[in-house]
C-alpha cells in the first residue's frame, strides 16, 4: 500500500500516458505490486463490464488531492488513501460522500465504512526479515527494538500514521489494550534508543528492497509486502506476534468529473469477488465479509483476519483526530 503527506510530487511511474477523456475514470493508489493487483482485480474487470477505460496515476499524495479540490481542478475520479486520512478528509470536505444506493455496503466489514469512504483492504504491520543474512530474526517488538540481540539497521514506516508509535510502546511494555491515548513522550523515548540504526521506507517497494539486499535485513512492513517477497524466492520470514492492522479506504475527491462511474467502480471493487481476488492476489485482508469464503482455504488461513491471536488494531479515529499534531511532533523528531 503506500505514501506521501505534505509533499505535492507527481509520479511519472503511475501517471497516465495521456489526459484522460470524459469517457476515461482515473485511479489513484500507491503504486508497486498492490496497486497491479488493483487494476487487475478491479480496473480491467470494471473496464470489461461498463466500457469505461480506467487510468491509473499515483502515487497518492493527500497534498495534492486537496490542492486539486481546492482549485476545482479535480483529475482523480477514485483515491486509494489510508482509513485515517479518508475520516479527516471527510469532516474537511475534501471528498464526495458515497451513494449506497449503489454501493451495497450490507456485507462490508462496518469498522471500515462511513459516510465518505469504504474499506479498500486491511493489512498489518508485521515483524519482517531476510533469513539468509542475519543469524536470528526477530520475532517481537521488543526484539525489534533491541540492538544488542539484533545488531545493524532495520527498517521502519517514513510518514505519520498508525503503525510505528503503536509498535514502540508494544516494545516498551505497553499492554495492547492501553494503547490510547497514545503516550507520545514513551514512544518517542523508545524511539530514540533505535534512531541511529534506522532506514526510513515511504512506500511498499521500498521496504521490499531494504529487505531483500539486507540494507536493512529486518524491520517493521505490510504484510503483504512480505507475502510478495517470499513469492519472488528471497528467504523471508514474517512474525504475526502483536500484529498492528490498519485499513485503506477508498474515497471520492469533492468535484470529481465522473462521479457516477467512481461510485460504480467502488462498487465493483469492495464486491465479494473482487475484494477475494485481490486478497488473493496481495495478502492483504478483504473487507468484503463473504470473499474469505470464495478464497482457496491456505490462502485465507495467512491473512490478517486469520492472525487474530495477538493482534492489535489501530485506532482510526484517534488517529483522524490527532495526525496533524502527531505529524508536526514526528517530523520534528525525524529532522533532528
Amino acid at each position: 500500500m503506500k505514501r506521501i503527506f505534505a509533499l505535492t510530487i507527481v509520479a511519472a511511474a503511475m501517471a497516465t500516458s495521456a489526459p484522460a477523456s470524459a469517457a476515461d475514470l482515473v485511479f489513484s493508489s500507491w503504486g508497486g505490486t498492490t496497486q497491479d493487483a488493483q487494476k487487475a482485480a478491479w480496473a480491467d474487470k470494471f473496464a470489461e463490464k461498463t466500457g469505461i477505460n480506467v487510468l491509473q496515476d499515483g502515487p497518492t499524495d493527500y497534498g495534492k488531492l486537496k490542492a486539486m479540490v481546492e482549485a476545482n481542478a479535480v483529475t482523480w475520479d477514485v483515491v486509494d488513501v489510508e482509513g485515517d486520512y479518508a475520516a479527516q478528509a471527510g469532516k474537511k470536505g475534501l471528498l464526495e460522500k458515497l451513494d449506497f444506493s449503489v454501493i451495497d455496503k450490507s456485507k462490508l466489514d462496518p469498522r471500515f465504512v462511513t459516510d465518505y469512504s469504504v474499506g479498500s483492504f486491511y493489512y498489518s504491520f508485521v515483524i519482517g526479515c531476510n533469513k539468509d543474512v542475519v543469524d536470528a530474526c526477530p520475532k517481537t517488538w521488543a526484539d525489534l527494538f533491541d540492538t544488542e540481540k539484533f545488531p545493524g539497521k532495520r527498517t521502519f514506516y517514513k510518514w505519520s500514521a498508525p503503525g510505528v508509535i503503536e509498535a514502540a510502546l508494544l516494545a516498551d511494555g505497553v499492554p495492547a489494550d492501553k494503547l490510547y491515548p497514545l503516550d507520545l513522550d514513551r514512544a518517542f523515548k523508545k524511539l530514540d534508543t533505535i534512531k541511529g540504526d534506522i532506514i526510513w521506507w515511504s512506500g511498499g517497494a521500498q521496504s521490499q528492497q531494504l529487505l531483500a539486499s539486507a540494507e536493512a535485513p529486518f524491520g517493521s512492513l505490510w504484510n503483504g509486502r512480505m507475502t510478495a517477497l517470499a513469492q519472488s524466492g528471497i528467504n523471508a520470514e514474517t512474525s504475526w506476534e502483536q500484529n498492528i492492522t490498519a485499513a485503506d479506504s477508498l474515497v471520492v475527491p469533492k468535484g470529481a468529473k465522473n462521479k457516477e462511474a467512481a461510485m460504480q467502480f467502488i462498487a465493483l471493487a469492495t464486491s465479494a469477488e473482487a475484494q477475494a481476488e485481490l486478497a488473493s492476489l496481495t495478502g492483504y485482508a478483504p473487507i468484503n465479509l463473504d470473499s474469505p469464503k470464495m478464497m482457496d482455504p491456505e490462502v485465507a488461513k495467512m491473512l490478517p483476519d486469520a492472525q487474530t491471536a495477538s493482534q492489535v488494531n489501530a485506532d482510526m479515529n484517534y488517529w483522524a483526530e490527532n495526525r496533524d499534531a502527531i505529524g508536526e511532533r514526528w517530523y520534528a523528531w525525524q529532522a533532528k
